[in-house]
């Protein structure tokens, strides 16, 4: 039995954090939430739901993920499997199960959920999501012959790999960030198709023009570095 543990960054996501934690597979031995300097009652709400409550005050999606996984590096028992999934309910977090399944069953390193046109409803990715997704998995594919299709934050990576990756990114740039160190360093990786909502409430990046042209820019940023390494 694979001991995984979950990782849910969360700002102002009181209105969709117990539905997360809710949906999570009870195969998962712990979902750890990362309060990023929310002003709602995520926090309560996310405690009430049964996770671990961790709180990040510096704001950004990898100082948030950063703060999962220096909580994980305390603990006695470290997990196999990590997972990120978003706090918003956009994801269907019951699908973790097929999620960690290439992980489990054949030795996977990492695995993309892949938000693919068929299973997205329709609206619940902005036309610059769907663009940025396009251009970053081409260029990925054009300077380093990868089969990435999306960015998709609904991920899963053995604990042993993620450390490898010695992950440094504390806003936008972390999900490319893992994407290409991940093929720099020849982890194996697939990716596994997964069903896409709306989200409750307004996204952080994507909702906002300054969020999406900063989001842009460190993905191009992490793309380009790394193809000159």
């Amino acid at each position: 039995m694979k001991l995984i543990n979950v990782i849910i960054p969360a700002y102002n996501e009181a209105d969709s954090i117990a539905k997360v934690i809710a949906e999570i597979p009870n195969s998962v031995s712990e979902i750890i939430v990362i309060n990023n300097a929310s002003t709602d009652n995520t926090v309560e709400k996310a405690l009430q739901a049964g996770a671990t409550v961790l709180t990040e005050n510096n704001k950004g999606y990898g100082f948030a993920c950063l703060c999962g996984m220096n909580y994980i590096a305390k603990q006695s028992k470290k997990p196999d499997i990590v997972v990120y999934i978003d706090g918003d309910y956009s994801d269907y977090p019951e699908e973790l199960t097929k999620l960690v399944k290439p992980i489990i069953e054949d030795n996977i390193d990492f695995v993309i959920g892949a938000r693919v046109k068929e299973l997205r409803e329709q609206g619940s990715m902005t036309p610059q999501q769907i663009f940025g997704n396009w251009l970053a998995t081409f260029l990925m594919k054009l300077l380093f012959r990868a089969t990435f299709t999306d960015l998709g934050p609904f991920r899963a990576i053995k604990y042993n790999r993620l450390l490898e990756l010695q992950m440094e990114d504390k806003t936008y740039g972390w999900t490319v960030e893992m994407q290409l160190k991940a093929l720099k360093r020849k982890l194996t990786y697939t990716e596994v198709p997964v069903r896409y909502k709306k989200r409750i409430g307004i996204s952080k990046v994507s909702g906002t023009v300054k969020g999406s042209i900063f989001a842009g820019i460190k993905i191009l940023g992490w793309i380009f570095k790394y193809s000159f390494k």
